[in-house]
């Protein structure tokens, strides 16, 4: 087996730190993990010029070394296959570029989605939100409290999606404040966060973020995303305990990817490993179609096959449900209701 890469882990009080230590030249990336940069990966660097490579040196260190099949490295890494234009893939899958006030989706009747910042600790080449106008979307104070305005006037709300983007780019001071917002708010009862800092850097996961989270009159839940067993180290396991201690429910969801996780054995480890970690699995979905990650793409027959051998595999609790969103929908359109009756 090939070397796991070695860094020196920051404490998980230097999660800004750890932030602001990225990799955004794939020739870097490449000479960090001992591969030759042959004509493929070399084909592939322009495409940062579509969507810029960001990977921390904290989720480097998961990589092997010398394997440039690494399923965390495909996750990130630039391909030329992102210069293809796809047919019926577009830049907003979900058709979430109108947005009834700046940064605020009410895409289903009980629950809006608050676009709280528009950076991302690492950019995964297969996000469904690789062309969304996030300058159009501020993440300040300003705007935040033009949606809670919103929220505050749709009784039907009783749950707030914090998104992005990915949300836990917020300072913890700006999650307090965002926070108490809600809780101000009698008909919101729940707080979901979804959220990959907690795989990519763990250490975001601070003291203070979840004593907030533990005195707070919401029932919050985190989900993360999380595609590959590879992913789940000690420290993500250490930081969902204490979010569990908290009184958080932990969730994850999962893209299905090809040469990533499209097959049954990988996805039981997938399964097994977040539930060892506390965390349940939640959603497995299938690619959004989105302009630049049709390489990524898995059919819905061998979706629904990988799935029924999974079925197999492990226990049923430990089984996500296989779906689609599609935009306008009035919810996730589930493609697992159909494998008993194939």
């Amino acid at each position: 087996m090939a070397d796991i890469v070695t860094l020196n882990p920051l404490s998980r009080e230097d999660w800004l730190a750890q932030l602001a230590d990225v990799i955004t030249d794939p020739d870097e990336l490449l000479q960090i993990l001992n591969l030759e940069a042959n004509d493929e990966l070399l084909a592939g660097r322009e495409a940062r010029r579509l969507f810029a490579l960001r990977v921390p040196r904290a989720f480097v260190a998961r990589m092997e070394k010398g394997n440039p099949h690494d399923p965390l490295l495909r996750q990130v890494l630039t391909a030329r296959d992102e210069f293809v234009m796809a047919p019926g893939f577009s830049t907003d899958p979900l058709e979430e570029q109108r947005s009834v006030v700046p940064g605020l989706l009410h895409k289903y009747h009980n629950r809006a989605l608050l676009l709280v910042k528009g950076g991302c600790a690492v950019n995964c080449r297969y996000c469904f939100r690789r062309h969304f106008p996030y300058a159009d979307n501020p993440g300040n104070k300003r705007s935040w409290q033009t949606a809670l305005d919103y929220i505050a006037t749709h009784p039907e709300l009783d749950e707030v999606i914090f998104s992005g983007g990915d949300p836990l780019m917020a300072k913890d001071h700006e999650l307090d404040w965002l926070i108490t917002q809600l809780e101000s708010i009698t008909h919101i009862k729940r707080l979901r966060i979804h959220s990959r800092l907690p795989i990519v850097i763990p250490a975001r996961i601070t003291d203070s973020l979840v004593a907030r989270f533990a005195r707070s009159r919401l029932q919050i839940l985190l989900v993360n995303h999380i595609n590959h067993a590879n992913e789940i180290d000690e420290a993500f396991t250490t930081a969902m305990g204490q979010l569990r201690r908290a009184g958080v429910t932990l969730l994850n969801q999962s893209v299905l990817l090809k040469d990533v996780n499209d097959d049954a054995h990988t996805l039981a480890a997938l399964s097994n490993a977040l539930f060892d970690a506390g965390v349940m699995p939640y959603y497995l979905h299938v690619l959004d179609h989105v302009q630049g990650a049709a390489h990524f793409l898995v059919s819905d027959d061998k979706a629904r096959q990988i799935m029924r051998e999974l079925l197999s595999l492990v226990s049923g609790y430990m089984v996500p449900r296989l779906a689609r969103e599609i935009g306008g929908e009035a919810s996730k359109t589930p493609l697992d209701l159909q494998l008993k009756q194939q």
